[in-house]
């Protein structure tokens, strides 16, 4: 029997909301862009509220002509490190302090010296003190703090001061212990009591609330899921599911998470453990490398053209390091690094070696994660806009030295809507998104692989001698 699941995206720009059957087929997609040009240190969460009832209405009138049901459930993903403080009704008492925002700098230094561990501005946590220091008559009113995920949950479902563990990690959440540490209380003078209690997501929270159904014609029968980040959705989406399984997410930046049986410490602090709700965890990294450097020298050009173009010069000789901007964070620390190509290359010979660059890039990370856990990589899932060039690809894998698939729906949305589906259609969240991925591509190394893993030792003899690699 068919069912389907929403999944809910509400990014920095505008919200995606799908509608998945549970065997991964997209049967509705559809956005709405917020419409605004500042917004990297606030944004209203009230009208994310009403843009998200927009979307859902007209999802609620095809649901009706095309006859889709049971619609079963609904999850929600949104953004990492960004908090909302609501009063006694739950409403805003002020908008939403964004993950970007980094007037919290001062804030993150107390927190990081309380919390023994590397707590930077885009967390939660230094955000919260910063607002209580700043609005001190408005946190006098404070009865909740939200994360973006749960304020919307909050909103479908009318159940509030629930988080899932993703959310809740970059307010200070302590994953291991499973609790709020007394730190924050204690230490930082945030009330315990405005603190969300925290549960695995993809738990049965409610189910949508009358007043929604109402206003949006879609059943009373949709369970409320917990949902999760956005990262972390788009990581189940892309198929990686299990212990073993990684995945390459290639957009501005480049970020690679992965499921491991235990967390990977990193005494440096370039990686960071998110938990899965089966009780694995999800260990990630994210490096400044990426795409960025394509929309900044390569904006106006023809991509797939220049894709072929760059073919004829594989391998390259040539060795760049594709950073667009001061300083790397992964998988090496350095804040001085910059970015180089090798002289007197043609644009399109400079391309080339970027794309290698990334690749050696993802290589090092790899290899870094494996220096620090017993746990070996597996297998590698891609993601992100970098996903889309067959000759990334290709490049990639070869480098890599492993096969990498590609998955026909990888977005956050589509990582919400498997989330609901695991906790109301399938037994884990391993089996929904084994059950619901569609696998897009599989890419497997060619012959050359031998020559990449000269150059990729070259690679990295380079970043030594420049000093950003020890």
């Amino acid at each position: 029997m068919t069912s389907f699941f929403i999944g809910v995206d509400i990014g920095t720009q505008g919200l995606r909301v799908v509608l998945m059957d549970n065997a991964g087929n997209q049967v509705a997609v559809i956005k709405e862009s917020f419409g605004w040009s500042d917004n990297r240190d606030e944004q209203d969460p009230e009208l994310w509220w009403s843009m998200l009832l927009k979307a859902l209405r007209q999802l609620g009138e095809l649901a009706a002509k095309a006859g889709w049901s049971p619609i079963r459930s609904i999850a929600v993903a949104s953004t990492s490190g960004t908090v909302i403080p609501v009063d006694e009704h739950h409403s805003p008492l002020h908008a939403a302090l964004m993950y970007s925002d980094n007037r919290s700098k001062e804030e993150a230094l107390l927190c990081t010296e309380v919390a023994g561990k590397a707590i930077n501005s885009s967390y939660g946590l230094p955000k919260m003190l910063w607002y209580i220091h700043n609005y001190p008559e408005q946190a006098a009113r404070i009865r909740l703090w939200c994360h973006a995920v749960d304020y919307m949950t909050g909103k479908l479902s009318g159940v509030w001061g629930i988080a899932d563990y993703t959310s809740a990690l970059k307010s200070g959440y302590d994953l291991e212990a499973n609790e709020w540490p007394n730190d924050l209380s204690a230490t930082l003078n945030i009330p315990a009591d405005h603190l969300p209690k925290v549960i695995a997501p993809g738990e049965i929270v409610g189910r949508l609330s009358d007043e929604v159904c109402e206003s949006t014609g879609l059943p009373s029968s949709v369970l409320m899921v917990a949902g999760m980040t956005d990262g972390c959705a788009s990581q189940i989406a892309s198929g990686c599911c299990l212990p073993g399984h990684w995945n390459t997410t290639i957009g501005t930046t480049l970020v690679i998470k992965g499921i491991t049986r235990q967390p990977v410490h990193d005494p440096l602090g370039r990686i960071y453990n998110h938990k899965h709700p089966q009780g694995y965890w999800m260990p990630g990294g994210a490096s400044n490398t990426g795409a960025d450097w394509i929309s900044l020298d390569y904006g106006g050009w023809d991509l797939a053209e220049l894709n072929q173009e760059a073919k004829q010069w594989l391998p390259t000789p040539w060795l760049s390091y594709a950073l667009s901007r001061q300083g790397e964070r992964f998988p090496f620390l350095n804040e001085d690094a910059r970015g180089f190509d090798a002289p007197g290359l043609t644009a399109v010979q400079r391309y080339a070696a970027r794309l290698e660059s990334v690749a050696y890039m993802e290589r090092l990370a790899y290899e870094t994660i494996e220096s620090l856990s017993p746990e070996t990589i597996e297998v590698v899932y891609t993601a992100g806009g970098g996903s889309s060039s067959d000759t990334w690809l290709q490049i990639r894998s070869d480098v890599l030295q492993k096969p990498i698939y590609k998955m026909k729906h990888v977005e956050g949305a589509d990582g919400a809507a498997m989330l609901a589906a695991s906790a109301t259609e399938f037994a884990s969240l391993g089996e929904a998104v084994q059950q619901m991925s569609i696998v897009d591509k599989l890419v497997e190394p060619g012959v050359r692989k031998y020559r990449y893993q000269d150059n990729y030792i070259k690679f990295k003899a380079l970043l030594k001698n420049k000093g950003y690699l020890n």
